[in-house]
């Protein structure tokens, strides 16, 4: 490979990087091709891209990066494959669920919203995490609750209340 590819190829990685809240390091070693189209396209289709890259151009490109990912330069030993992705426990739900018939891809590291994951352990960790829309949607309902609930005290006790005055002027004629 030629500089002028490397260069191309570590201002793309960098600018992917930058742009990326969420990215995960696994290993793919030892994946025969079949097994790797078909996570390649599993991820495609949870609107993951996976790029299988060389340490070196990686650990170059991280510097550019103005973020805090040095903890992710320890696990750069070995293939590595980054996954991206828009929502932070999309990539570790899919690599759990991939894992159920193959005995890869292993969780090396992983960067979500500001914090750094090391090691295969974290996997359950980040499946859990709940993504943005997933918290928003707790919030909304959380607050809809009292609402439903006063609004359904009212319309109870108002029956009740209609009830009993029309028990207490049937009772006075």
């Amino acid at each position: 490979m030629k500089r002028e590819e490397k260069k191309q190829i570590i201002e793309s990685l960098a600018e992917k990087l930058k742009s990326s809240e969420v990215f995960y390091l696994t290993d793919t070693s030892e994946l025969n091709v079949e097994t790797v189209n078909k996570l390649r396209r599993l991820c495609y289709k949870k609107n993951i891209s996976m790029h299988v890259v060389k340490n070196t151009l990686l650990k170059k490109a991280m510097d550019k990066v103005e973020k805090d990912i040095g903890p992710l330069y320890d696990v750069l030993k070995g293939p590595t494959s980054l996954m991206f992705s828009d929502t932070g426990n999309v990539p570790a739900r899919l690599i759990k669920e991939f894992r159920k018939n193959s005995s890869k891809p292993l969780l090396k590291g992983a960067f979500v919203e500001e914090v750094c994951y090391l090691g295969e352990e974290n996997l359950d960790v980040l499946s859990n995490i709940k993504s943005k829309n997933e918290l928003i949607g707790d919030i909304i309902s959380l607050l809809q609750s009292p609402a439903k609930n006063v609004v359904s005290a009212l319309q109870s006790g108002g029956g009740k209340l209609s009830g009993i005055l029309k028990t207490l002027s049937e009772k006075q004629e």
